[in-house]
């Protein structure tokens, strides 16, 4: 879950980005002229791309349906204006390197290189290493509750939480999902959809802290602190895709969400007698620590591998401990309720 708290803060930097389209890159006038240019002819250097006759929709601006863009271009929207930028990016980095200079953001990005059309090719492969190492713990937790821990008579487990860890494991797959996908092609849609799984993610993440920490059983205790969260991110996710992506205001909830949630946990690692706290102080520790990543952001290595792909990595490993916390946690709460049942 901590894996995702930072999500908050990640998102703090990628609206404040986001929110920036002007960068130093695409306003040097060499790149500009470059863009211009290839619209226009749809060429860079020996470069031609004949979807430049097409409109960003897919549909030819002086031919019949049947010339349509392909439509694998179509779903990457790689059109016209896309593939100028990208190679009069390339072009003017090579140009800026040659003369000894750093690399500079275009439209707000780090200027990748693609694989195979996708964006952030590290990005992705770590993204959806994510997803796999959330697969494997909620996988894992399932074994343990149905194959492993002894059952109640009607087949359902002991652990008070074991519905909620489901939902939790479900918004955690999703959210990586997206965030893969976010990183293959950043357009609208995407941005959207990554943003709303994470801000559904961090949400309930801050709904299990509560719950959790403060050991929350009663069904209607949990509908009263669920219900007036749930009701604000609905509210806020139909906000930022329906009417505005405010990226200032997305940024103050994420952050306040992240923040409460982190004290919330840290507080209870503290004071509990878990036998597993020391799992959640790393994870918790370990978190904080991979955010200087996002802090310390800086141009990626062989236009590949930034500080965010960094990010993304160290987030494997913690959220295999956060799986074996809650594994341990599980079988923790089990044992106390069948020594209470003897």
């Amino acid at each position: 879950m901590v894996d995702r708290y930072w999500v908050g803060f990640f998102l703090v930097f990628s609206c404040l980005v986001g929110a920036l389209d002007a960068s130093a890159g695409d306003s040097d006038p060499i790149y500009r002229t470059c863009v211009g240019q290839c619209e226009k002819s749809g060429c860079v250097g020996q470069r031609c791309f004949s979807h430049c006759n097409f409109s960003s929709d897919g549909v030819s601006f002086d031919g019949p349906w049947y010339k349509q863009e392909p439509l694998y271009l179509q779903w990457k929207q790689w059109d016209c204006q896309s593939d100028c930028r990208y190679y009069c990016m390339l072009d003017r980095e090579r140009e800026r390197e040659a003369l000894g200079h750093d690399p500079v953001k275009y439209h707000g990005k780090w200027p990748f290189r693609r694989v195979y059309g996708i964006q952030e090719p590290v990005s992705v492969a770590f993204s959806a290493l994510n997803l796999a190492m959330h697969f494997h713990g909620w996988l894992s937790f399932f074994i343990l509750l149905y194959y492993k821990l002894p059952l109640k008579q009607d087949k359902k487990a002991y652990y008070e939480y074991t519905s909620l860890w489901h939902i939790y494991g479900f918004l955690s797959l999703n959210s990586w999902f997206w965030s893969a996908v976010f990183h293959s092609r950043d357009v609208d849609l995407t941005e959207k959809l990554d943003y709303s799984s994470a801000v559904a993610f961090l949400g309930y993440s801050l709904i299990m802290s509560i719950l959790r920490s403060f050991d929350v059983r009663d069904e209607a205790a949990r509908v009263m602190v669920a219900a007036p969260l749930l009701a604000f991110l609905t509210a806020h996710i139909l906000f930022i895709n329906f009417y505005k992506l405010d990226y200032g205001w997305n940024m103050q909830v994420c952050v306040v969400m992240a923040v409460a949630q982190l004290l919330l946990w840290a507080i209870w690692a503290g004071v509990t007698g878990h036998p597993s706290r020391r799992k959640l102080w790393v994870v918790v520790i370990g978190g904080g620590l991979a955010m200087l990543l996002e802090i310390y952001d800086f141009p990626p290595y062989e236009g590949y591998m930034d500080a965010h792909a960094l990010w993304h990595a160290t987030t494997i490993p913690l959220t295999y401990i956060w799986w074996s916390f809650i594994r341990d946690d599980a079988e923790f709460r089990t044992s106390n309720l069948l020594k209470k049942a003897k």
